[in-house]
C-alpha cells in the first residue's frame, strides 16, 4: 500500500471509475496487507505510506538469498528508493541478478535503488563533517542515506581537531546548513568544537576508529555524550545510517514551519 496507490484509487472514485464497494474491499484488508510474511522475515509494506520511505534492510547477518528476496519484494511493492545497509559486494551481485536497477557503494557498503523520485531542495541542506579520512565509510553511509531520502547533502573530510584550521575553511557551509552530522573517532572532540561554532542542530556519530584505549569507539561515544556544547545529540557507534535518518526528519519537520 503506497501513497501513489491511494491517490489513484481516490481519483478513480472521483472520476466515477471506481465504486464505493471496491474502495471498501481494497481498504478493509489494509492491516493484513501491510505485512508480508516470508517465513524468515516479515516485511512492513505500510512503512512507506506511514513514514515516507520503505523499510530499510540491515544486510549483515542475513544470507544473500534472504537479502535478495526481501529486496525483490520491496522493489515490486514500493515506489520509493531502497536501501540495504552493511552489505557485501557478493550480496549486491546476487541481488543485481534479479534487480538490474540495484547499485552498490563500496565506501558505504550499501545496496540501493535510486528511483529519483525526489525533487531536491537546498533548504533541506545536510552537512557532514568527518574528523579523519578513516571515518569515511561511516560518513559515506550517512551521505548516501541522506541523499536517497531526498536531501541536499554536502560532505567535507579530514577536518578534525588535530588540524583545526582545516575546519575553519568550511565556516560558510557550517553557517548555512540546516543540520550538521559530525563523524569522528579517537577522542571524538570534533562534535564539541562544531557545537560551539553554530546554532544548528548537530548529530554526532562516534566511530570505532582509534588505537587500543579508544575501545572501538567507546571513548568517542562517551566524549560526545559528555560534550559541554549544547544542542548535540549522539547516535550509536558507526551508525551513519541512523544519523542520516534523524537529520532527514529534522529538516522535513523544519520545512513545515
Amino acid at each position: 500500500m503506497t501513497e501513489k496507490f491511494l491517490i489513484e484509487l481516490l481519483r478513480g472514485y472521483k472520476n466515477n471509475l471506481v465504486e464505493e464497494k471496491e474502495i471498501v474491499e481494497r481498504l478493509k484488508n489494509l492491516p493484513l496487507d501491510a505485512v508480508e510474511n516470508l517465513g524468515f522475515a516479515s516485511i512492513d509494506l505500510h512503512r512507506e505510506l506511514r513514514q515516507g520511505f520503505p523499510e530499510v534492510i540491515y544486510a549483515a547477518g542475513k544470507t544473500k538469498e534472504q537479502v535478495r528476496e526481501i529486496f525483490k519484494r520491496l522493489y515490486e511493492k514500493s515506489d520509493g528508493n531502497l536501501i540495504a545497509t552493511r552489505a557485501s559486494r557478493e550480496k549486491f551481485e546476487f541481488v543485481a541478478e534479479e534487480i538490474p536497477a540495484a547499485q552498490y557503494s563500496d565506501a558505504a557498503q550499501m545496496i540501493y535503488v535510486d528511483r529519483k523520485n525526489f525533487v531536491r531542495d537546498d533548504s533541506r541542506n545536510i552537512l557532514i563533517l568527518t574528523a579523519g579520512t578513516s571515518d569515511l565509510p561511516v560518513a559515506e553511509e550517512a551521505r548516501l542515506t541522506a541523499y536517497l531520502f531526498g536531501n541536499s547533502v554536502k560532505i567535507f573530510h579530514d577536518c578534525g581537531v588535530a588540524g583545526i584550521h582545516r575546519l575553519f575553511a568550511h565556516m560558510k557551509e557550517i553557517e548555512t546548513a540546516s543540520v550538521i552530522i559530525v563523524v569522528a573517532g579517537m577522542e571524538g572532540a570534533l562534535a564539541s568544537v562544531v557545537g560551539g561554532l553554530t546554532d544548528k542542530p548537530i548529530i554526532a556519530v562516534p566511530t570505532s576508529v582509534g588505537y587500543g584505549a579508544s575501545f572501538n569507539g567507546l571513548a568517542a561515544l562517551l566524549a560526545m555524550l559528555n560534550s559541554c556544547a549544547a544542542g548535540i545529540s549522539v547516535v550509536n557507534i558507526d551508525n551513519g545510517f541512523g544519523a542520516a535518518v534523524v537529520a532527514s526528519k529534522i529538516v522535513k519537520v523544519g520545512k513545515n514551519f
